[in-house]
């Protein structure tokens, strides 16, 4: 899945979603033959499970700590 599709299927915005990934919220994303990241199944669960943790308000740091 291109990182538009799962900007738009989660509601977060493509800077935000190469940010987490920057800042290894998310693992690097794989990406194809022509170098577009391609988000598997469980990187957008994990996509989903962050926007729920920082919609009940964790800290980016916070949400950092868990996944260390």
């Amino acid at each position: 899945m291109k990182i538009s599709e799962v900007s738009n299927q989660c509601g977060i915005s493509a800077h935000t979603l190469r940010y987490y990934e920057q800042i290894g919220l998310l693992s690097p994303i794989s990406r194809n033959n022509g170098g577009i990241r391609d988000y598997s199944e469980r990187d957008l669960q994990r996509v989903e499970f962050i926007k729920c943790m920082r919609g009940a308000g964790l800290t980016i740091e916070v949400l950092l700590e868990y996944f260390k």
